[in-house]
Parts: structure tokens; sequence; C-alpha cells
């Protein structure tokens, strides 16, 4: 019985490692040459009036609703959503919207804001590890461990309150980036041998459609409460943060975990984009409801009549 468990789970990985990577135009490459100035934050003209985005995206939430009910039903596997983006690339909205109507007890979001002095006083994915879904369940990181490589990097001032051990290099230097990769790599590839698929989204929005958003938010009064003035702040920074990303994906893109480089420029599309990626992604697991043996149908129409004659 035991050797048949373990040849069980050795399929069930083989399963995960042959689907790892869902076929997609906006999937970044895994040898390291990724260039986000070779991306787009927004589809052709031609492709955006192809489709009735705002439908199909109704048919991709519709289809996800019955697949997560056979992947949480088979429990076999989990799987881990992270999204990264600039400020106002839509987020949020991208969340609400994708997964509004899948069933909230094998759904969770984790949001992470500036860490805890708790969280400070562990390595920098501590609190992310401890948060990971559960066999069944789908895991949503609104922001991610992937901070750590990209504010941090843009803001090395930030590492001061971590309690880092000392190293002959500074927070400046390249190899203290790459030592922060490889650790991300290692627990990336740890989730998947263990049976956590890992989907990577960037929400690549451009700074001039930022703006138009921060503006929105100016004008709105509903939406005020949404704008802060360290948004503009960080938007200057914009370079700094598009390097920093572009080497998070060059150097974490793998092939058990690759990141999904999605325009946002356009919010309809770029919902339907990640729906379908993760639509895609789900039914190459070929999640299926656990099958009820024939001792257990064989007892079934006794149950039957136990419920017929209940008094």
């Amino acid at each position: 019985m035991a050797k048949k468990s373990v040849n069980h789970a050795k399929n069930d990985l083989k399963v995960l490692a042959h689907h790892l990577a869902p076929s997609s135009p906006y999937r970044a490459a895994v040898d390291g040459s990724f260039q986000l100035s070779s991306t787009l934050t927004e589809p052709s003209k031609k492709l955006l009036a192809s489709k009735n985005w705002k439908q199909e995206l109704a048919t991709h939430k519709a289809a996800l609703y019955e697949t997560q009910q056979r992947f949480y039903a088979d429990g076999r596997f989990s799987i881990l959503i992270v999204f990264q983006a600039m400020d106002a690339a839509g987020k949020d909205s991208t969340i609400r919207h994708v997964f509004s109507g899948v069933n909230p007890a094998g759904f969770r979001v984790e949001s992470f804001k500036q860490p805890s002095e708790e969280e400070l006083e562990h390595d920098f994915l501590w609190r992310h590890a401890k948060v990971l879904p559960r066999k069944g369940k789908i895991g949503v990181f609104n922001r991610s461990h992937y901070e750590e490589v990209l504010v941090t990097r843009v803001h090395p001032e930030y590492l001061a309150s971590q309690h880092l051990p000392p190293t002959d290099y500074d927070f400046e230097d390249d190899r203290f980036w790459a030592q922060r990769y490889q650790v991300i790599n290692a627990f990336e590839q740890n989730l998947v041998n263990t049976g956590t698929l890992v989907l990577k989204f960037f929400l690549n929005v451009s700074q001039k459609e930022q703006h138009k958003r921060f503006m929105k938010r100016l004008e709105r009064e509903d939406k005020h409460w949404k704008f802060a003035s360290a948004d503009l702040t960080e938007s200057r920074l914009w370079p700094k943060y598009m390097h920093a990303y572009e080497q998070a994906i060059q150097h974490t893109s793998s092939p058990w975990a690759p990141w999904y480089i999605i325009p946002a420029d356009d919010k309809k599309y770029m919902r339907n984009a990640v729906a379908e990626t993760v639509l895609n992604a789900m039914n190459a697991l070929k999640p299926q409801y656990p099958k009820v043996t024939k001792a257990e149908k064989a007892q079934f129409d006794e149950f039957k009549n136990q419920l017929k004659n209940w008094e």
C-alpha cells in the first residue's frame, strides 16, 4: 500500500511538471534573456477590437468556477498566483473580476504591506511561506516575496531593518541580489516539487496610463482614498523600478515558475488574459472528482432505503 501511494505521488508530480508553463504569448523567457523593452503595455488595436473582452471574461469565469470545483475535490495540487505591478496597474480589480465567481472555501487572497517587527526578525520568505495555499486551494499573493527584490532594490535603505548578517559586499552589489534570486528560485522549486503550481503575473502598465489613472483618483471623490502623495514619488523612480523588474524576471522566470507579462493599459483585455492563463493551467492538471469504490457504491442502495424510510 505504501509503495502504491509513493507511485501515485510520483505520477502526480509528473503531471504537474508537464504542465508548469501554460502556453501563452506573454510567457517570459526562462533562459535569462528577458528584456522588458520588448514587451507590450497594450495589445494592438486590431486585437482589442477582435472580441468582446468583457463577454470573454464572463465565459472564462464560468469555466473557472466549474474547474475549481473539481480542483478542490481532487485535492492533489494547490496553486499559488502571484501579482506584481506598479501602482494603479489594476492588481486589486483583476483579482476581484477574475475570481469573483470562485468558491471562497477554496480560495484566499493575501496582501503584503510593510513587514511587522516580528516578520523582520525572520528571513524575508517567512511571512509568505506561512500563508501558502493548502492542497485543493488557490492562493493569491497581492504583491509578494518579490517586493524583497523590487522595492528594496529601489530603496536599499529599507534593508537596514532586516537584521541581515554581515557580508563582504553591500546592498548595491549585484551579488547580494543574485543571492536573493537564488533563494526565491529554490523556494519556488520546492513548492512545485511538493505539488504547488506557481503562476506569476507582472501587470505591465505604462507610466502614461498610470498617470491617467492617478488623475481619475484625484478627480473622482469615490476614488480619493486610493491616492497618496507617495504614489507620485515612486512614479518618479520609474526607470529604477523597470530595471528592478527586468532583473527580477530575468533571474526568476524559471521552467518550473515562469513569469507572464500581461499588457495592462487596457483593463478588460488584461483581466481576460489572466483568467485564460489560470484556467488553462488548472485544466492542464486534469483535476477529477474522487472516484467511489465498487464496495462503497454497492452500499448506496441501502443508504437510499434508510433515507426513504427515515423515522
